[in-house]
């Protein structure tokens, strides 16, 4: 397992000075890279390789928004490599230990001059280890698709969507999902399914759609295909 412990920032809260969903998904995002960086297959040696870790789809559950100054410990650890795939769970507790957030994630190993999966050396799979999954209702990678949406506004990737994969980053589609939905959403459960990856200059036409129990938007390009559905539970 790697951790590392933080303070929520003034930076990460929104107006109820509790931290956003996007502040957690970031700290967990943050979390996975200093694991890679620890043993040595950070983004400096990834690239050189011309390999990549690229996420596939997100399960995220918060059991509650810690508060402006609280201490946290933010931890993750991979749970299983499956040829070119791999799991990798999340957790953020609090400092008395209680979970405030937790998180499984799925991964594909890539060869990026070759732009297809590949599997992932021995000497990689064995510096990261894996560890028992936390125990939580996992649901399934797939996300189902709603009957019926409606059309937001489209608009483009910007510069700030883009990360060193020159990609949109992967929470950036879920600050995208939040701002699409145009009124404020208290998130217990979201779901992330990643189709394709959008680059800046791109634009981006969300489509929404409220069921009783989620709310599912789709981002698209403008022909239709999907960049990422993300799924939204209260």
């Amino acid at each position: 397992m790697y951790a590392f412990d933080s303070r929520i920032r003034y930076s990460e809260i929104d107006h109820n000075e509790k931290i956003t969903l996007p502040g957690i998904i970031n700290y967990f995002q943050d979390c996975s890279i200093f694991h890679s960086e620890s043993i040595g297959f950070g983004v400096s040696r990834l690239k050189e390789e011309e390999r990549g870790w690229v996420l596939s789809g997100w399960q995220i559950v918060v059991e509650r928004y810690p508060a402006l100054g609280e201490t946290v410990k933010v931890c993750t650890w991979p749970t299983s490599f499956k040829g070119v795939l791999g799991e990798r769970n999340f957790l953020m507790m609090d400092k008395d230990g209680a979970h405030a957030a937790y998180a499984n994630s799925v991964w594909a190993y890539m060869d990026r001059k070759k732009g297809r999966p590949v599997k992932p050396g021995e000497e990689e799979i064995n510096a990261y280890g894996m560890e028992e999954p936390l125990l939580m209702d996992y649901a399934p990678r797939k996300i189902s698709l709603p009957a019926r949406s409606r059309e937001g506004k489209s608009f483009p990737v910007r510069k700030y969507h883009i990360d060193t994969n020159e990609h949109v980053n992967n929470c950036q589609y879920v600050q995208m999902a939040l701002e699409a939905l145009e009124e404020e959403m208290k998130v217990r459960q979201l779901r992330v399914e990643y189709k394709k990856s959008a680059v800046y200059g791109d634009r981006i036409l969300p489509k929404i759609a409220r069921e009783a129990e989620r709310t599912v938007v789709e981002l698209c390009d403008m022909e239709g295909s999907l960049y990422a559905v993300v799924e939204l539970m209260q």
